[in-house]
């Protein structure tokens, strides 16, 4: 799929060059007459490696009892997950927070603190993905009431990438000989290749198209939809008169 197009032709002095006057130093070679284009290209495949960030908020009016009790929820949410995922999940805990609640007088002055909460997020990581609704109703069963995110990524995504990346580069092959035919030109070699990376570009995970669903059903419905893998490529063309 070509998404982009850029075009530069530069004139080639070497065409039509100017005689230097008698004793003048000699001109630096001409500069190559080139065509710049960019291709684009998209590859599209099913997810089949899923990321859940489950989390369990407490409250309690001493720090000590939110974490307390934020400790026994999330003891329970991981043995429940473990059972509901099988073999092959890996859960990662990635944030954790214990911290003061305010109560701000409505006339001003100094706030109160009221009482404390205490967050803890896990992240799961599930390569069965047939089996995330059950572990999200296992997770918020157990005391889950914080399910923040799910991703979706590409175990593998050398293949995909490079399937993208010699798609985008065809592309960019095939508009670099149609914009010479048309200007009476033809493609001598290629000069410079180079792959446009966008910045904070996800890896492992991309853009996907998901959806969870909160109707009432035995198990959570989700729908994993496929993830773009996308390749720009840009190419740059010496091209010369055709030859007639």
């Amino acid at each position: 799929m070509r998404l982009l197009l850029a075009i530069v032709l530069t004139a080639a002095s070497s065409w039509a060059m100017a005689q230097s006057p008698p004793g003048a130093p000699s001109a630096p070679p001409p500069r190559p007459a080139t065509i710049q284009v960019t291709g684009q290209a998209k590859v599209s495949q099913p997810p089949d490696r899923v990321y859940i960030d489950i989390g369990v908020t407490t409250q309690a009016r001493k720090s000590e009892a939110a974490t307390e009790q934020n400790a026994i929820r999330v003891s329970a949410v991981i043995a429940a997950v473990k059972r509901a995922a099988g073999s092959g999940v890996q859960l990662t805990t990635t944030q954790y927070s214990v911290g003061p609640n305010y109560n701000y007088p409505r006339g001003g002055g100094s706030p109160t603190i009221i009482g404390y909460t205490a967050s803890n997020v896990v992240q799961v990581r599930l390569d069965d993905l047939a089996r995330i609704g059950r572990v999200i109703d296992a997770a918020t069963q157990a005391g889950s009431n914080n399910v923040q995110d799910i991703r979706f990524a590409l175990r593998d995504e050398e293949v995909p990438r490079a399937e993208a990346l010699r798609e985008a580069a065809l592309n960019a092959r095939r508009d670099a000989e149609a914009l010479a035919e048309a200007l009476d030109l033809r493609v001598v070699r290629v000069l410079a290749v180079g792959e446009e990376v966008p910045e904070g570009r996800p890896l492992p995970l991309y853009a996907q198209k998901m959806s969870v669903a909160a109707a009432r059903a035995p198990t959570t419905p989700v729908e994993a939809g496929t993830i773009d893998v996308n390749a720009t490529v840009t190419l740059t063309v010496e091209v010369a008169p055709a030859k007639r």
